[in-house]
């Protein structure tokens, strides 16, 4: 596979502003069990960036998986599915509900390795994230594009998860709550509520939890053990989750920070993640 043709996209960068309205926050804590009002001047939750600046294109331009057509920002990859792979978030300032924030995102990579299922190519983008001036946030995200796996193909090899936990949450996501997040970060793609285009179409077993809610349900189980002051975190993907999949949020402190991770009944790492701390 030839990817010289997407390199005209390196660099390019896209500029959007918002408000910083309550009601999605409302609706992210609802869907954590944390409801409550959120008052002008108060703070977002941490990773509340994700449910702003969702893709609001007109809806001729939504392609057959129900992400925007691709080759305006993001280059044209061929690949059809994608996923969101990792991210890398530092946190400078909170985001405070009622004022206007400004993301700036910009194409710092293209890549393309060779995985056991075939090409892979991997698209990095910095996003900054700013308030009347002042930097809130960066956050580097890796997207990962993918071809479609061979009929009759192997399931990929499993790696355990930490075996020594300082502390394990408990979640079963379902299809309500997938809609839901979807909803509140207005999110088409439609693994994540279409079975029939999950499993007929992309050939996935079910379907699949979204990377950024298990990476929020990881981060509010280190909020509640190692407390609320982050200044960074990270998380990667390495197993996708399916609704009905039962899956504990697991951590322990290091120096400086935590390892944080996804795990399912049996031991399988689903996700890894780390977050340094701010003491």
């Amino acid at each position: 596979m030839d990817i010289d043709n997407l390199m005209p996209w390196l660099g390019r960068t896209e500029r959007r502003d918002a408000f910083v309205d309550a009601w999605p926050v409302e609706g992210l804590q609802a869907l954590l069990d944390q409801s409550g009002p959120c008052v002008p001047g108060s703070e977002a939750p941490l990773l509340s960036q994700w449910l702003y600046f969702g893709p609001t294109v007109d809806q001729s331009r939504i392609d057959v998986d129900g992400h925007p057509k691709r080759g305006r920002f993001l280059p044209p990859v061929e690949l059809p599915r994608r996923m969101w792979a990792a991210s890398d978030i530092q946190f400078h300032a909170p985001l405070l509900i009622g004022k206007d924030v400004t993301k700036t995102a910009e194409i710092a990579d293209i890549s393309l390795k060779q995985g056991e299922s075939g090409a892979l190519v991997f698209v990095k983008v910095a996003n900054r994230y700013e308030s009347g001036g002042t930097l809130l946030l960066e956050e580097n995200q890796t997207l990962v594009y993918r071809d479609h796996p061979p009929a009759n193909s192997a399931a990929p090899a499993s790696k355990q998860a930490p075996k020594t936990p300082a502390w394990t949450v408990c979640h079963r996501p379902d299809e309500t709550m997938v809609f839901r997040y979807s909803a509140v970060t207005f999110n088409a793609h439609r693994i994540h509520y279409d079975r029939a285009y999950a499993t007929g179409v992309e050939g996935y077993a079910g379907v699949i939890v979204q990377g950024q809610l298990l990476a929020t349900l990881m981060l509010e189980a280190c909020k509640a053990n190692a407390g609320p002051k982050i200044r960074r975190f990270s998380f990667r993907g390495v197993q996708p989750v399916f609704t009905g999949e039962t899956v504990f949020a697991e951590g322990r402190e290091k120096e400086g920070g935590c390892d944080l991770w996804i795990r399912d009944e049996i031991g399988v790492l689903r996700m890894s993640g780390t977050a340094e701390l701010d003491h």
